[in-house]
């Protein structure tokens, strides 16, 4: 018997086997290519394991069959760390498609022989760009408007209808006002300067919930700048496809049953990475459980207490014995997994504590998880767990 190979990949970021659901998201994307103008740009926001950046990775083809060049990395915290980091970035990111663009040629002689010439070519590579941004006069937005007018002009003259500047983990973008040290705030005042001369240039972030609010704390017209796509959890029936189709799909595979399915759909929360999680370990016990000619069930409590003890337990021991009392509240609030206030935790907890907690003490530890990003508070001044399915964790914990 040829040897199965289990189709499911959990992971950070790691492209599922077949894509469910997202068709909407894919379509809106669509819709901001064929402006003429670009007057919006795309934030791509949800939770960890929503499929943020396997949906990023799925919109590049999209944009690259439209005409749109695709240049983009994950940015991290030291990226954001001043103006001139967050140049580097874009200038790197832009030299891998300019590289191959000669702007120049200037002929040398050969040594020995003066007659001999020899042509030197200069291209639009990385050290070009930067040696661009620190030679243009001004501030830091003066030259970093120079390198991608430069790189535009050079580009659009191959039918590029545009470049998509697409970036990962983009709720690390901050300003740092005590460090007079701007780069988010650059990042977005260029952008807005260069759409308005009319370039096509578009920006595409993801990033958790706290981006967006981010971006409208450093510039106001962000309200305006960003189509806003929030990516929820899937419908339970592309939770069926997302299960059933890359089974179907694999050679020698096993079937599932119905109440296997369901379970497995009402496990993840519709969550893409613990459904390829949990279908990961359920494909592999029922191999070995129909190899040996024995009936095969969804394992629950052995998957739950791996998926605890490698997506949660890390985030949860990073807290103290108060936070863990507030969130125990906040876990056994009805609407826990949607949005909650601080009047609901605190008249919970008078419920449920001997030492309640008052709003005051509330308010100041919510700044602290939110800090440890375990939850996040919205534009309404509502919070949410960060963590999907954390509220679940902690009930399991308190029994």
């Amino acid at each position: 018997m040829a040897k199965r190979t289990n189709p499911f990949r959990p992971g950070a970021g790691h492209q599922p086997p077949y894509l469910a659901g997202r068709e909407t998201e894919k379509r809106v994307f669509g819709e901001l290519l064929e402006q003429r103008t670009i007057l919006e740009n795309m934030v791509l926001t949800g939770l960890r394991g929503v499929g943020k950046t396997v949906l990023l990775e799925t919109l590049k083809p999209i944009a690259e069959a439209n005409d749109w060049l695709w240049v983009g990395a994950d940015l991290s915290e030291t990226t954001s760390a001043d103006e001139e980091k967050i140049a580097i970035r874009l200038c790197t990111d832009l030299a891998l498609k300019t590289s191959n663009i000669v702007i120049d040629t200037e002929r040398t002689r050969t040594i020995g022989f003066e007659t001999d010439e020899a042509t030197r070519e200069h291209t639009l590579n990385y050290e070009t760009l930067f040696s661009i941004y620190e030679q243009t006069p001004g501030l830091s937005l003066d030259k970093l408007k120079a390198v991608l007018e430069v790189a535009w002009q050079a580009l659009s003259k191959d039918r590029v209808r545009g470049i998509i500047f697409a970036y990962d983990e983009a709720q690390n973008l901050a300003d740092h006002s005590k460090k007079d040290q701007f780069p988010l705030s650059l990042l977005l005042d260029t952008f807005q300067s260069l759409q308005r001369k009319n370039l096509p240039l578009m920006l595409a972030l993801t990033g958790l919930p706290t981006l967006f609010p981010k971006l409208v704390e450093a510039r106001t017209f962000s309200e305006r700048m960003f189509h806003i796509v929030l990516l929820e959890s899937l419908t339970k029936e592309d939770c069926r496809k997302a299960i059933l189709q890359p089974i179907k799909d694999a050679k020698n595979a096993l079937r599932l049953r119905k109440e296997s399915v369901d379970t497995i759909v009402e496990m993840s929360g519709g969550y893409p990475y613990f459904i390829q999680f949990i279908c990961k370990e359920v494909y592999d016990v029922f191999i070995q459980r129909l190899d040996k000619g024995r009936e095969a069930q969804v394992p629950v409590h052995e998957i739950e207490q791996k998926l605890d003890t490698d997506f949660f337990a890390g985030r949860w021991s990073r807290t103290t014995d108060r936070q863990r009392d507030l969130m125990s509240v906040i876990a056994q609030l009805p609407n826990c997994d949607t949005e909650f206030t601080v009047q609901e935790t605190v008249e919970k907890s008078r419920e449920i504590l001997e030492k309640p907690f008052g709003s005051s003490q509330t308010n100041q530890m919510l700044v602290a998880l939110s800090n440890q990003g375990l939850v996040f508070k919205n534009r309404h001044g509502k919070y949410s767990f960060a963590v999907p399915l954390l509220g679940r964790y902690i009930r399991r914990q308190l029994k």
